[in-house]
């Protein structure tokens, strides 16, 4: 018989992976160390603009299958909300130059033989250089497949580049770019819709799991932090939670679904990821409240895409080494100047805001510390890996995350921990 299921780690990885388990049967028991789960995608009320905001901002496509069908199963598939049709509006903050890229239908982007359709100033042969990606190898990075003297380069790849990867692409790794443009843009308008969640990240991906795991008797234990583990053998024995002994059964497995540098810490031997990137987001709070949601793309400033929901313009600086140590206030005096031009607000004085910074937003996705990313096995039988710094074959998305923890279900789905 199937024993119980410790997951250690409710963020969207975690909770993927036990949500599967759990509607499966199996009897799943959560472990967070902080005092609210999601990790680096949940939302919280900020006192200074009386609102609830994301920690950061989270785009989805519509053509992450896994990310949807998270959704579905957790009930909040009508979460998220978006265009119908794909469409990326982009201002460029140098010239004043506005565009919208809308894909074509079909697998085949015939669209891109229309000057008009295209991104100004680009070529049909431009976009075709995408391909170079498909054939990069392991140590290529985006800057070495795509020729940076085009204006598409800067007007798109580059963008969506430090978008995907949170890396400059000059050294971003070009094998985990290929297989995002491959799921969306490359199957067609249908599976690039641009997505957000319309009441914040917690109301979409968290707050739905917790609810289902609670009806279906998994607990979610809060600010239980798992501090050792013992090993015996070939297999986790115990969970030691702040001196607390919680013992692993002989049926048991555990799957770690926490940072890089706390699974390291936790198992011997284990090579992750070392590096980290950072991300600044900047919330401000308008005077008046927009309908529906926008998003734009910002090329030539300090920002790089903007989330407007209801009074909320929130913008998202990747790659963010260079701003990172300055204050806040002196970052908001930077964003926004964009955020105004972006929405058109002339010159509307500095409005209530909070800026949030993540040192380590994600793990550096550049060639050396690809390679160090662990699959979802360990060398102890019952024991597993789940988070988007595993080795997804996706960058540390949303995406890459729930794929991590539906892996992590699948192989414990087999009866591989026993």
């Amino acid at each position: 018989m199937a024993g119980s299921v410790h997951v250690v780690g409710a963020g969207v990885a975690g909770l993927s992976c036990a949500v599967r388990l759990a509607r499966a049967g199996r009897l799943v028991r959560v472990y967070e160390a902080a005092g609210q789960a999601g990790g680096r995608c949940r939302s919280f009320h900020d006192a200074a603009l009386d609102r609830l905001i994301d920690n950061g901002n989270h785009m989805v496509l519509s053509g992450n299958r896994a990310a949807l069908a998270y959704l579905d199963e957790i009930g909040a598939a009508d979460s998220l909300a978006g265009p119908p049709r794909a469409e990326f509006p982009f201002l460029d903050l140098e010239s004043g130059l506005a565009w919208t890229l809308r894909p074509g239908a079909g697998s085949i982007p015939w669209w891109i033989i229309s000057s008009r359709r295209r991104v100004p100033d680009s070529r049909a042969g431009d976009y075709l250089r995408g391909l170079r990606l498909a054939f990069a190898g392991a140590g290529a990075t985006v800057a070495d497949c795509l020729d940076a003297g085009r204006p598409l380069y800067r007007r798109f790849w580059e963008p969506l580049a430090v978008a995907v990867l949170n890396a400059l692409a000059d050294e971003g790794a070009a094998t985990l770019l290929w297989p995002v443009l491959r799921e969306t843009f490359g199957r067609g308008e249908a599976a690039c819709r641009p997505r957000i969640a319309a009441a914040g990240l917690s109301r979409s991906f968290v707050d739905p799991a917790l609810s289902l795991l609670g009806v279906l008797g998994c607990p979610v234990r809060f600010n239980a932090r798992v501090r050792a583990m013992t090993l015996a053998g070939d297999r986790v024995t115990g969970l030691d939670i702040g001196g607390e002994a919680i013992a692993v059964e002989a049926s048991d497995a555990v799957v770690l679904a926490v940072p890089p540098a706390a699974a390291g810490g936790l198992i011997p031997g284990l090579e992750t990821p070392r590096e980290s990137r950072a991300i600044v987001n900047g919330h401000f709070r308008l005077e008046r409240e927009w309908p529906g949601v926008s998003i734009v793309g910002l090329v030539g400033g300090v920002s790089q895409w903007l989330f407007r929901r209801a009074d909320i313009a929130s913008v998202t600086v990747s790659a963010a080494a260079a701003l990172i140590d300055k204050s806040a206030d002196v970052i908001a005096a930077r964003l926004w100047p964009e955020v105004a031009r972006a929405l058109e607000l002339g010159d509307a004085p500095l409005p209530p805001y909070r800026i949030v910074k993540e040192k380590r937003a994600t793990f550096a996705q550049v060639p050396a510390e690809v390679a160090r990313r662990p699959g979802t096995r360990t060398a102890w039988h019952n024991l597993f890996l789940a988070g988007d710094w595993t080795g997804t074959g996706l960058p540390a998305t949303i995406e890459g995350a729930v794929r991590s923890g539906h892996a992590a279900a699948a192989v414990l789905s087999t009866g591989a921990n026993t």
